[in-house]
């Protein structure tokens, strides 16, 4: 792997995708909508052409988060194919590759092509395909479709729907342009059940999410004089209302739309799934705070509205380094 920090155009990834045979595709670790609709979408289009492709995602990035175990993922691989060594190694949605801590990924010998639109990307691969005006890593995959000249299948278009839907937050974030409908509008021609993609990912609620929303939202905790808005789940929110961690998708929405805030913050503690006892969710409520930049100082990444990170720290040593961080950013 050589790192060039430079970044190829469309039609040179797709003569990289065009002339070799096979391929591991990966995503980053916590993978939400963009990252497996991008996975998902890109290994049908390399098996439409006549690649040789396996998905890797290691076991403790499952269960996945209710909303996405609709996505057909039941072949994504948990331990390196055999034949790793032979295999150009693709990833999605990756602003780092410490974002899929495995060490056999970072290993050198394999060719290392890097698709993602995040503006904090490191340019790790060999070859780097980031595109910052890009609403998601499902649109630069659509676009690789159309420069390979592949068929937008309805398992294709529906994977790069539920990329493109959440990484908008359903068509509503700034990252949402006129390209970005003109190629969902493709993509429901080409077979997007809408309706039903929909109530897959926004409306199959289990009531012990719901339990553990209500605890969240009751928890609410007000800092930097209300410029942070936080709410912390512990691993006793979990057994009392019998939810999962990955039942957290989605729960910083209600903190970031909390009136006078400029971060929202969710805390949850992982248990066994995490390298570290909690994660962090970042999200800046105008855009005024980076919090990608927050992210970047504890190993996280993302985007400058949306971001996040692993920690080690205590509630109150956390809170006290994100209070300093959005009082720095704000000139405070």
């Amino acid at each position: 792997m050589s790192g060039a920090a430079t970044t190829s155009g469309i039609e040179q990834v797709a003569a990289e995708l065009r002339s070799r045979e096979r391929f591991l595709l990966t995503a980053h670790e916590g993978p939400d909508g963009d990252a497996l609709g991008s996975l998902l979408g890109l290994h049908h289009l390399l098996t439409q052409l006549g690649k040789d492709s396996v998905m890797f995602m290691a076991a403790k990035e499952f269960p996945l988060p209710i909303e996405y175990r609709f996505l057909p993922l039941e072949e994504v691989f948990h331990e390196p194919p055999a034949d790793m060594s032979d295999r150009t190694v693709v990833f999605l949605d990756c602003g780092n590759i410490d974002r899929m801590p495995v060490d056999f990924l970072a290993e050198d010998g394999n060719l290392v092509i890097n698709i993602d639109h995040h503006h904090d990307n490191t340019l790790f691969g060999d070859v780097n395909l980031v595109d910052v005006a890009a609403s998601s890593t499902a649109e630069i995959v659509f676009q690789l479709a159309a420069a390979l000249g592949a068929e937008i299948t309805p398992e294709i278009a529906s994977a790069l729907y539920v990329g493109m839907v959440t990484d908008t937050g359903k068509f509503m974030y700034e990252n949402t342009k006129a390209r970005t409908h003109r190629i969902v509008a493709d993509l429901i021609d080409a077979g997007v059940e809408v309706d039903e993609t929909y109530r897959r990912l926004y409306e199959h609620v289990p009531i012990e999410k719901l339990r553990l929303v209500s605890r969240a939202l009751d928890g609410i905790q007000f800092h930097c004089d209300g410029l942070l808005v936080l709410s912390y789940v512990t691993a006793a929110d979990y057994k009392a209302t019998g939810a999962g961690e990955e039942m957290t998708e989605g729960l910083i929405d209600f903190l970031r739309s909390v009136e006078g805030g400029k971060v929202a913050a969710l805390v949850r503690d992982l248990g066994d799934r995490g390298r570290s006892a909690r994660k962090v969710s970042l999200r800046s409520s105008d855009g005024e705070v980076d919090v990608s930049a927050i992210a970047r100082k504890h190993g996280g990444g993302g985007h400058k509205r949306a971001a996040g990170f692993s920690t080690d720290l205590e509630l109150d040593q956390l809170v006290s380094f994100l209070c300093g961080e959005v009082g720095t950013q704000l000139g405070q």
